[in-house]
């Protein structure tokens, strides 16, 4: 005579307790990483025209990257591995010569891109212009404080960037191929 035998089973009760758990534990202990972006202030929103000013061609250093990730600064063509020494130039000619700029206060770089460059061109641009401050900043306060610009505290920053101020405009972009 054969026996009814019971199946043996596993008793899984409470395995959805431990999967919920483990769920909450690793949302718990999970970090999720932000993208913060560039740090740029923007101007103040307004309804009214703002007004136009007139300034000197030797002032503005014009650069612009269009849809083929070529950057054309002040008209001809360049290399991204040299704005940043080209910049610095401009930035701190101090009168010196007649096609850049007049001193640092007047110095206006202009970014302009194209809507079909590559987001990681428009960045390297303008870590390259950013940089190019960054360089002067520091050998300002070399020069002037005796350490560099990092070490420096709020105050003696205000005074190195009153003298260099950073001025980089981004203009409007054109349409794809265009510029």
């Amino acid at each position: 005579m054969a026996r009814d035998r019971e199946k043996p089973s596993v008793n899984a009760s409470s395995m959805a307790d431990i999967a919920f758990l483990l769920l909450i534990f690793f949302l718990v202990t999970t970090t999720i990483d932000v993208d913060k972006g560039i740090a740029v202030k923007l101007p103040p929103y307004s309804e009214e025209e703002p007004d136009q000013l007139k300034l000197k061609k030797r002032n503005v250093y014009r650069v612009v990257v269009n849809a083929q990730n070529q950057l054309l600064v002040r008209g001809e063509l360049q290399r991204v591995a040299t704005l940043k020494e080209n910049a610095k130039r401009f930035i701190n000619n101090r009168g010196v010569d007649a096609e850049m700029s007049e001193s640092p206060k007047r110095a206006i770089i202009s970014l302009q891109n194209d809507r079909g460059t590559e987001y990681g061109t428009y960045i390297t641009v303008y870590n390259e212009l950013k940089a190019a401050y960054n360089e002067l900043w520091n050998e300002a306060a070399q020069a002037k404080f005796g350490f560099d610009y990092k070490d420096l505290d709020g105050e003696q920053k205000k005074e190195i960037q009153a003298d260099i101020p950073l001025v980089i405009s981004e203009a409007e972009p054109t349409g794809f191929g265009k510029e």
